[in-house]
């Protein structure tokens, strides 16, 4: 008889899954801790079956588990209501960062542990991050489509085509993704780069920065803080999002912030879609108010085919550079994360519960931070 249940929900791989060995987010590969937790004496049941909610094999097996882990990336959402029919439910898991997906506040009132692997995917994020920046500044997406449909139409390319030099690139969130976007942007020579954040980063890491830009540009003081996030916005060529969903940032980006950006500008989110409202992003990226906007991050996941953000465009035929949640998910990312959510358990499994403090969201009834908002891990 095991000791308990771990239910562990990805998505499903397919023929990918046994193509790719390294794929350890998926529901074939488990992670890769299928032994680990049955040596632990734990029953493990993997599902990509989450929705709907209430008929799911997450449901079935939701009653008896101890243990839940899903990833950001497909997420089965820990709601108030599943945790009511969890009695057993002692820890959820994320595989990756954000854990938005589970009630915090419910899990607070059951004594429900969150936790989470910080920092697995701060590198894959930002690197995905100034890939959607250049894509949309260089207008990469329409002119690719016109080579594999075999038009070759220049003008119809360039003429919303531009360099990332010289341009103006803030961020909302400058902790550990927002950062390191920030350096790597060091590098493309931009005019001026603003951060806004609840906190201000410390001197050492803005000296890096302006260091970093006088090395390559020969012009320090490049990096600056700006506390009224609408004044940011209104000078910025480029916006990225790097913060993470709570109360405060849900809806953030609606119709009245959006327009107070410039106009033409780009938008980038990395974070978490329901941080921008789809219809007023959809509506001002068709209008010409935005240039583009780009992101792999969906306020519902899997997105339905319907979602305006599948088949927006601006007036120039393009401006769309949206990709399923993968920013964070890639093969080395997923070794990081793997190897942390193991790491979670065997803290879980011992029963001394010695985590690290920064990959814990809520435990013992309260949040582990002043609030989740407030964690400045730029996710």
């Amino acid at each position: 008889m095991s000791k308990g249940k771990v239910l562990l929900c990805l998505y499903r791989g397919g023929q990918h899954a046994h193509q790719v060995k390294g794929l350890l987010g998926c529901v074939e590969n488990e992670l890769g801790i299928r032994k680990y937790i049955e040596s632990k004496g734990y029953e493990l049941v993997s599902t990509d079956s989450k929705d709907p909610i209430g008929s799911s094999e997450v449901d079935k097996h939701l009653k008896d588990a101890e243990v839940v882990i899903t990833t950001p990336f497909y997420p089965a959402y820990i709601t108030k209501e599943r945790m009511a029919k969890a009695p057993n439910l002692k820890i959820c898991v994320t595989a990756g960062v954000g854990s938005d997906h589970v009630d915090l506040n419910a899990a607070n009132e059951h004594g429900i542990t969150v936790t989470e692997v910080t920092g697995s995917n701060v590198v894959s994020v930002s690197e995905h991050a100034v890939m959607t920046i250049l894509d949309l500044v260089r207008n990469f997406v329409p002119a690719h489509e016109q080579a594999v449909s075999k038009g070759w139409d220049i003008a119809g390319a360039a003429m919303n085509s531009y360099d990332l030099e010289g341009k103006t690139v803030a961020t909302v969130g400058a902790g550990r993704i927002g950062y390191r976007i920030l350096e790597r942007l060091i590098a493309f020579n931009p005019k001026k780069l603003y951060y806004y954040d609840y906190q201000g980063l410390s001197k050492e890491l803005v000296d890096r920065l302006n260091k970093a830009s006088e090395v390559l540009n020969g012009r320090g003081d490049i990096v600056e803080r700006v506390e009224n996030l609408e004044d940011m916005l209104g000078k910025s060529d480029v916006v990225t999002i790097n913060a993470p969903l709570h109360e405060k940032t849900k809806g953030l980006f609606n119709k009245e912030l959006i327009s107070k950006m410039k106009d033409g500008a780009w938008l980038v989110n990395t974070a978490r879609g329901a941080i921008c409202v789809a219809e007023d992003v959809a509506e001002a990226l068709e209008s010409g108010k935005l240039r583009g906007y780009g992101g792999d991050v969906w306020n519902v996941q899997p997105a339905p085919d319907n979602h305006p953000w599948r088949t927006m465009r601006n007036q120039f035929g393009g401006g769309n550079a949206m990709t399923p949640h993968i920013s964070g998910t890639s093969l080395d990312a997923q070794a990081r994360y793997s190897a942390g959510v193991q790491n979670i358990l065997e803290s879980y499994f011992s029963g001394k519960h010695d985590y690290r403090p920064q990959d814990v969201i809520v435990s013992g009834g309260r949040y582990a931070t002043k609030s989740y908002g407030e964690r400045n891990d730029g996710k």
